[in-house]
């Protein structure tokens, strides 16, 4: 019966973790764009860390490295729910990875630019997320996924409703925004 309860929790992260990387891939690659000609047409990488957070007055943005680091903390908690047996270092090596493909993706089709201190805050994000998942087993024990996939569920549901009310915005016209 045991056994049972875990698959569904395992299919049940697999859907939540599918629904999370189409939304982080939607973002990061594709802009929150609809359509191709709307991407931006540049190409740039940078490999100095914070360097390209700097605004004009030489001041990093924190606020573009926050939403790095938050926007991988669910990759954490979900890779560590699946693979639970995985070391930590493997789980940060995929996270890594992933993070790389992203940075690379934008490079390669000229989309954006590639920058270490995004890599740097998605992996911190993703670590962040491996702990995380760590804290809730050492609290809820057995439980500890299913917990998580119920947060999880309404953490998307959220998600999804406030991209398809900016997704609605944007297309009424009502918000405009220029991708840099």
């Amino acid at each position: 019966m045991r056994g049972v309860i875990w698959k569904n929790q395992n299919k049940i992260t697999a859907g939540l973790l599918a629904v999370y990387l189409f939304t982080l891939t939607w973002i990061i690659v594709f802009k929150m764009q609809f359509s191709f000609q709307g991407l931006p047409d540049f190409r740039e990488i940078n490999l100095i860390p914070f360097a390209g957070s700097a605004n004009i007055n030489n001041q990093i943005d924190f606020n573009e490295i926050i939403y790095n680091v938050l926007a991988f903390i669910p990759f954490g908690i979900y890779i560590s729910m699946l693979k639970p047996i995985w070391s930590f270092l493997k789980k940060i090596a995929v996270i890594a990875g992933v993070s790389l493909l992203f940075e690379v993706l934008q490079f390669l089709f000229a989309i954006g630019a590639s920058d270490i201190t995004d890599f740097m805050g998605n992996t911190l994000g993703g670590i962040i997320g491996v702990g995380v998942y760590i804290v809730f087993c050492k609290l809820f024990s057995t439980k500890a996924n299913k917990i998580l996939n119920v947060l999880a569920s309404i953490g998307t549901i959220c998600i999804v409703a406030l991209l398809l009310l900016l997704i609605y915005l944007r297309i009424s016209g009502v918000i405009i925004y220029k991708v840099s």
